[in-house]
């Protein structure tokens, strides 16, 4: 079973704080700033890879500098809900690279995918490859104008036991 957040000590959360905001780090810095020596510290983080907590590291890019400069938020009403047309949803938005997440959703829209395009002519290239591939019964799109605020890393308490 998947360590939940209560199986995490303050020395853990640190370290998964440290590794949020700079996955780049040597395991020196990261030790001395959770308060261990190089070896338990390293030890910690092959455990939280072990278990699932750490579940990769990566680069983040600019999307502007790569040419994808529109944000679109899609709202995807199904069909219908059956276990085919799930999975052939699934496996067509997984040969989307565009496609950058993708959510289930509950209320007035069944999924919510966020996807990053550069013209409006790719993402006319995008609508058009999703409808080709799996039947939609209804498609909102919403342009982002700004990205005000952006993330990758979970606000987790590294100040109490």
């Amino acid at each position: 079973m998947a360590p939940g957040p209560t199986d995490l000590d303050l020395i853990d959360r640190k370290i998964v704080a440290e590794l949020m905001r700079d996955a780049t780090l040597p395991i020196a810095r990261i030790a001395d700033r959770v308060g261990l020596s190089q070896t338990p510290c390293w030890k910690r983080i092959q455990k939280l890879d072990a278990t699932g907590v750490l579940t990769g590291r990566v680069a983040l890019a600019d999307p502007l500098r790569l040419g994808f400069g529109i944000t679109v938020f899609v709202g995807i009403e199904a069909p219908d809900h059956s276990p085919q047309w799930r999975n052939d949803f699934a496996a067509a938005i997984e040969k989307i690279p565009e496609v950058m997440e993708t959510y289930r959703m509950a209320g007035d829209i069944d999924y919510l995918l966020r996807v990053s395009v550069g013209s409006m002519e790719a993402f006319d290239q995008f609508y058009r490859q999703l409808t080709d591939m799996v039947p939609i019964k209804n498609v909102t799109s919403t342009f982002a104008m700004e990205r005000i605020k952006y993330t990758t890393a979970y606000p987790i308490d590294t100040t109490h036991r």
